[in-house]
Formats: structure tokens, sequence, C-alpha cells
């Protein structure tokens, strides 16, 4: 508890390592006042701290200043399993990187360890806008855990990479989000971020697909990526909470003004109206499913038959049968030469980033649904809905192409006419940004937005979550 960087991987122990990582915290700290929440560093926030993965170490709170916050390493406890998938399945797993999957491994981690800052960096400017204190202080935290998962890929890359893995971790505080020269390595990464709404919809859907690949990198045959990112699942649920809460509160809070004004628009009312709500979500879940990758992707099954990187719940017997996936297929549309939609099969292993979307997909779906259910009790009619994986793509087989949220096939005359009814306009985007409005005074919400049903750690919503300076 009391070493420079927490750790439960006996870091003490390897002064080799322990000296490179205690270099690169002083670069890290430099880019998180650079990059970090701006305005705010100065500030004592009650955070939840991990310094440990027992259930009273991972979730301690108290008031800490944001640059103080004790970033470290943390491994779940080591287990008796093998690789449990793939070509490798019933073998020792690797306590050491194998070389014939040294680039493959280092790839993985690195791409995730990338979108970790990036997310700060595109979510720095928030504060100031705050809905409230409390997400205020949500706001924050998740910012302090993305700093801290950062932390732990790092630890994998100098642990195991040696001189490839040292500027490997250089270069992840040098990227900035958005930069057109320097830009961070997945597109929805880059995407600005200039309102709550769009936060809620980044951690709603973005995170959630960080959810999923890290459950799936939970199933490495390496074991410290796999014990690395069983923790990072533990802090990475709150992440979602934020969003799936808060953007159910927005609809709630506009469900409820459209029942007070009998009227779907509630602009003059300060809210934000379902119909943008709704091209919010239909432009971040889109942005999400890119980051799965490619449908057809050899990629993906290079990491699943080397046992580096599972399906969601991979060890689940009741998920999954078929552990080696040599013999099955994966049957799903794509544009034909004719321009029409047509059934194709590709072997299982390729469609791997396909199956882990289809489980992100449920999981989304879920969440609309405890939307619509809240419009429901307030008597409304109104819906929302994910889009068709097929609308608004720019990576696999449907980018290039142009379909409507329902997955129907249009020319791209026609896509650019009715564009604006699916997607945010700039308009939209103005309009939501003008109700950004700091709301500082404890207790109080803005008025697009319903409280919570309850504060964090058992404590009441006009709990002094921030305490500024």
């Amino acid at each position: 508890m009391f070493e420079k960087i927490p750790n439960n991987v006996n870091l003490s122990d390897n002064k080799r390592l322990q000296r490179a990582l205690e270099q690169w915290q002083p670069n890290f700290i430099q880019w998180w006042v650079e990059m970090g929440p701006e305005g705010f560093q100065k500030d004592d926030i009650y955070l939840r701290t991990a310094v440990s993965v027992e259930a009273g170490g991972w979730a301690h709170f108290d008031y800490v200043k944001m640059p103080d916050y004790r970033w470290g390493i943390f491994l779940t406890p080591p287990t008796e399993r093998t690789i449990h998938f793939g070509d490798h399945i019933g073998s020792p797993i690797w306590n050491e990187v194998p070389g014939e999957f040294r680039k493959e491994l280092r790839r993985i981690i690195v791409t995730q360890a990338d979108t970790e800052p990036a997310s700060v960096e595109q979510q720095r400017l928030l504060g100031k806008t705050a809905p409230s204190i409390y997400d205020l202080r949500n706001l924050f935290q998740v910012n302090v855990e993305e700093g801290r998962h950062l932390w732990a890929m790092v630890y994998l890359l100098h642990q195991f990479f040696g001189r490839d893995g040292r500027e490997e971790a250089e270069d992840l505080l040098t990227r900035r989000s958005g930069n057109p020269d320097t830009p961070r390595i997945l597109g929805a990464f880059n995407k600005p971020m200039n309102d709550w709404l769009a936060f809620f919809c980044f951690t709603m859907f973005t995170d959630r697909d960080g959810k999923y690949q890290l459950a799936a990198l939970a199933e490495s045959g390496f074991d410290p990526l796999a014990r690395s990112t069983q923790f990072m699942l533990t802090e990475e649920a709150h992440h979602l909470f934020v969003g799936e809460m808060g953007v159910g509160r927005v609809v709630k809070r506009t469900g409820e003004l459209m029942k007070e004004a009998k009227s779907e628009d509630v602009r003059e009312l300060g809210a934000i109206p379902l119909n943008i709500i709704q091209k919010y979500i239909n432009e971040w879940y889109t942005a999400s499913l890119d980051l799965f990758g490619g449908e057809d992707s050899s990629n993906a099954a290079t990491f699943f038959g080397a046992g580096l990187k599972g399906r969601f719940r991979e060890a689940d017997p009741k998920r999954y049968k078929d552990h080696i996936a040599l013999e099955d297929v994966y049957n799903f549309e794509v544009v034909s030469n004719e321009g029409r939609l047509s059934n194709t099969d590709i072997p299982l292993r390729r469609a791997m980033n396909l199956v882990l979307r289809d489980a992100y997909k449920e999981d989304c779906e879920r969440a609309l649904d405890r939307w619509n259910d809240s419009l429901e009790k307030l008597g409304l009619s109104n819906r929302l809905s994910l889009p068709s994986q097929r609308f608004n793509r720019n990576i696999g087989v449907y980018s290039g192409f142009a379909f409507d949220p329902q997955g129907n096939l249009l020319s791209k005359e026609e896509y650019e006419t009715k564009k604006s009814d699916w997607l945010p306009t700039k308009e939209d985007y103005d309009y939501v940004e003008s109700l950004m409005k700091p709301v500082y005074e404890h207790g109080k919400m803005a008025n697009w937005i319903a409280p919570p049903a309850k504060g964090i750690n058992n404590k009441p919503l006009d709990f002094e979550y921030v305490r500024f300076a």
C-alpha cells in the first residue's frame, strides 16, 4: 500500500522493472496534468481507489486530488487452469510470452492500452458543464480508472516486451485523441465529445465494447493478460453503469416533460427531444460496432486459434459446446456484386469478431428495453431502438455502402438526403451544447436530466462528492 506504485505483482522484487516504471510515472503524471480533466486538479474528489484485489481493498473510498490518485498494477490471483480454447486446448497457460505470438500479443495489448488515455482526453473538458456534483464525481471516477487501466497494460509492455514494450509505453503518452498528425489507434477514440449526452452514450456503448474486448482477453492463454483484464472488468462495470443510467435519466426527464407539455417538442422546456437522443444512440452505437473489427477476419481467427483471445465467457459450457471451432460456419448477409443483400457462410474462427459483437448487441438491447420501460411507465407510446448493424459503418463488409437504420440498402444519393433524420446535425449538437450549463450546488440537477435513484457508496444525493479548492 505504501509503495510508490501500488501493486500486487511483487514489483519491489524486480528492481529493473520497478525502476523502469518509476521512470515512466513522471511522464504519465505530466500527461495527466496536461490532458486530464481541465480545471479540477486541485480539488478533493470522493473517489474509489483500488489498493488490492480483495473485496475490502479494490473499493476504498476517500477524498483525493486526482494527480495524487494511487494508480497501480493489480492482477487477480492466479488459478489452476489450462488453455481452454483454440489449437492449444488443454495445454498449460503461458506465464511468459510465447515467441511465435509475440507480435500478436503486443498488438493486442497496445491497442487496448491506447483506448484508456484516449477516453480521458476526449472527456477532459466535460467537468466544466457537469449537470450535477454527483455526475462530476462519476466523470472523474471513470477518468482515474481509465488511467489505472493504462497502468495495467503498460506493466505488461514493460515486463514482457523489452525495449519494444518500453517504446510502445512512451508512445501511449504522445498520441492524442483527434490529433490529425498523431491520432489514437481506433476511430471512436478520436471522436469529439462536447456534451454530456455524448459522454453518457460513450460510456454506454463504447465502454461496453471495452467490456466485451476485456472479457475476451480475460480468457487468454497468456495468464498475465487474462489476470489483468479480469480485474479491469471489475472497475469497468462502473463505467457502464454511468452510461446506461445517464442516458436513462435523460430519457426519463424528457418523458416527464413531454407528458407535462403534452408535446414531443420539449425544447421550450429546456430538455433534449427523443428524436435527438435517438440520433445520438445511432451515432455512438454504430461507431462502437466498428471497434469490433471486420466481420470476416483472419486476425480474429489467428487470435482464437492461438489461444490469445476467446469469445465472451468462452469457458461457459452453456454458451459454447465446441471450443476448437474448426468445423462450424457463421452465416450473415453481405452486399453481392449485383448490389443486393445475400447470405454467405464463413468459417466460424474467421467470424469471431462477429460472435463477440452479437453478445454485445444483446447486452445493448437489454439497456434499450429498460429505457423504453421508463417511457411506458410514463404512459408514452414513444420508443427508442438500436439501428441495424449495417447502418453508418466505416469498418467491415458494410462500409462504403448506404443503409437506413432498419438495414435497407439505399443509393448514396438517397442516404444523403435522409441522413439528417438519422444522425445528429450541427443544429442538434448546438442545441444540446446550449443546455450544458454547470450545476455545482450539492443535491441539485440540471433541468434536462432526472436525478439518480441513489448516491454513491450509500451516500445521499446532496453529499459533498467534490470539495472545490
